[in-house]
């Protein structure tokens, strides 16, 4: 019987987990990224209030920390987490604190947030730090414009720290490329690893999140975008790097593994919306976790099996 990639994940069944509704004052909940600390799960929700306190114009997005003890029952911060210190220069224009992409690398937590830079309209990626989800340290920007999406791998490979950059974006294409460095701020090495439309589902645009590391590579899940005549969609896909060698593709998905198909991932702030920036993946248990936003009102939950999705990329299904 021939593999069905689009049947690996399965779909909470009392989502959403979190719905816009059940917080008074805020308009927008969407774009999730999720890690474990301890025996917490910690997911990083984007958000939008109705009277923002800042911003200019339509991006007023914050970033809230949600926490939860089982993974299902989340308690949101009131609380604004990321910024952007004021003796940084030109500190002013920077805004819109969205999309962030969550990497653990040894005992410290390191955020890349998408942050748009008034008069330029442009995203880039502002690399910070926690050890306790209480505290925020920002450390620099990283990322030349356009870039919306920049994604650490969890240790040095080959001594260097790897991450997946997103250039590209708004009306532009989009693309993945691939960077080094050796001190996580100063980065090179540039190469091209997966532009859009190898499918219908992401015939528009593609993007990365954090990598997993597995015993046979790395498993990124990617998101697809897609305008057909009924309007814009996004897709979830995923593709396997090579463990030594990351700019290598060694497999993906040719099809979608989550698609907008349910009531809250059809109709929302922004209809027929499944996204994601990043994912959970336990080897011993053989499970993937993927907290995903809707329609950017709803975030939402579903699981698979690891070995399976890896299975599906080096399978190309």
């Amino acid at each position: 019987m021939k593999r069905d990639a689009t049947t690996i994940l399965k779909r909470y069944e009392k989502n959403p987990i979190l719905d816009v509704k059940d917080y008074p004052g805020i308009a927008q909940l969407y774009n999730p990224s999720a890690v474990k600390f301890g025996d917490e799960t910690i997911v990083l929700v984007s958000v939008v209030e109705h009277a923002a306190k800042r911003g200019y114009g339509r991006d007023v997005g914050q970033t809230r920390i949600a926490r939860s003890k089982d993974g299902i029952n989340f308690e949101l911060s009131d609380e604004d987490f990321i910024y952007v210190p004021d003796d940084w220069y030109s500190s002013e224009k920077y805004h819109h604190f969205i999309d962030n992409r969550v990497t653990k690398i040894d005992d410290t937590y390191y955020i890349i947030t998408p942050v748009m830079v008034k008069d330029y309209q442009c995203p880039v990626g502002m690399l910070g730090k926690t050890k306790d989800f209480k505290t925020y340290e920002p450390i620099d920007i990283i990322t030349a414009p356009k870039n919306r999406g920049a994604s650490l791998f969890p240790e040095k490979i080959g001594g260097k720290y790897y991450k997946l950059d997103r250039p590209g974006g708004g009306d532009d294409r989009a693309d993945i490329w691939i960077s080094a460095s050796e001190d996580l701020v100063h980065w090179g090495e540039f190469k091209p690893v997966l532009g859009p439309n190898y499918r219908f589902w992401n015939a528009d645009k593609i993007g990365p999140t954090p990598p997993i590391k597995t015993s046979k590579g790395w498993l990124v899940i990617i998101h697809g975008v897609f305008t057909p005549a009924g309007g814009t969609a996004y897709y979830l896909g995923a593709m396997l790097l090579d463990k030594d060698e990351p700019w290598k593709i060694i497999g993906k998905t040719n099809s979608y593994i989550l698609a907008p198909e349910m009531p809250y991932e059809l109709h929302g702030n922004c209809d027929n919306t499944v996204f994601a920036c990043g994912a959970i993946g336990d080897e011993e248990t053989d499970e993937l976790t993927l907290y995903y936003g809707c329609c950017d009102q709803y975030i939402c939950m579903a699981k698979g099996s690891l070995s399976e999705l890896v299975q599906a990329c080096i399978e190309e299904i």
